[in-house]
């Protein structure tokens, strides 16, 4: 899914710099290796010879562009000398003459490039170059938005992980004064996820949900991937008792599966 996402985004920057340029052929794509590109994106052209080509760091113009950070540009592709020529073919076979390479940086790594051509050698002038370069801005917002977005997510997942060790750990420990550290330790993790049980959700739109100590305890160990035995296990239930908590969290939670439990135990508050 966020490839396709992206694809989209890279789609539409393309589009909008054939409009704002004028240049007969856009296409681009993004590194998902940290080392090749593979063209996906690609308006304008009348033959397929471009799409899905695998572009190396250092070779042609859009792996020199990789390689220096920095837009390229080359007049006559067939006889440019500061270029090498691995994709002489391809691009001969889409007819294209004077060529264009923007790269997309974010956070000063290299992602990808866009490319925009033209069928005549013709010089590419610094209107094209600065339309190109903006189309380019707008794939790196896009992208460093989601990269933003994909790390807080994990950092939420480790959250709920340490949180729900923790609740299973906590009735555990013999030491009153260290189990009651730990349990203002879970509420903190409550606190800052915004999980408020019995209160429900961190807008307060959600139903109130009030569930046990022990149903949370459940469900916090289903949510870290646990299966009903090693819930028990880590808990020191029964398989059986498990189920029953799981049962009856699930009643008031309205869900009819486990992952529908825990989705909407975060969505009420009572989980982070």
């Amino acid at each position: 899914m966020p490839e396709q996402v992206e694809s989209v985004e890279l789609r539409a920057a393309l589009l909008r710099m054939r409009r704002a340029t004028g240049l007969q052929v856009v296409f681009g794509g993004l590194l998902h290796d940290g080392r090749a590109m593979r063209i996906a994106e690609l308006s304008g052209a009348v033959t397929p010879a471009l799409r899905g080509l695998s572009i190396s760091t250092g070779s042609g113009l859009g792996g020199k562009c990789l390689a220096l950070s920095r837009p390229c540009a080359v007049t006559d592709y067939a006889s440019a000398r500061h270029i090498t020529h691995e994709y002489d073919r391809p691009v001969l076979a889409e007819g294209l003459r004077s060529v264009m390479a923007v790269p997309l940086v974010v956070r000063r790594e290299v992602r990808g490039v866009l490319y925009g051509a033209l069928r005549d050698a013709l010089p590419i002038g610094e209107r094209v170059l600065d339309a190109a370069v903006a189309a380019a801005r707008d794939v790196e917002q896009s992208l460093a938005v989601r990269d933003e977005a994909r790390r807080l997510a994990a950092e939420r997942e480790e959250m709920r992980l340490a949180y729900g060790e923790l609740r299973e750990l906590a009735p555990k420990v013999a030491d009153p004064e260290l189990r009651a550290r730990l349990w203002a330790v879970c509420g903190r993790l409550e606190s800052a996820s915004g999980a408020r049980p019995g209160r429900g959700g961190p807008d307060g739109d959600a139903p109130a949900v009030v569930l046990t100590p022990r149903e949370t305890d459940v469900l916090a160990a289903v949510a870290a991937g646990a299966t009903n035995a090693a819930a028990a296990g880590r808990l020191g239930l029964s398989p059986e008792t498990v189920k029953g908590y799981l049962r009856s969290a699930m009643r008031k939670l309205g869900a009819h599966t486990r992952l529908e439990a825990v989705v909407a135990a975060r969505r009420a508050g009572a989980l982070p």
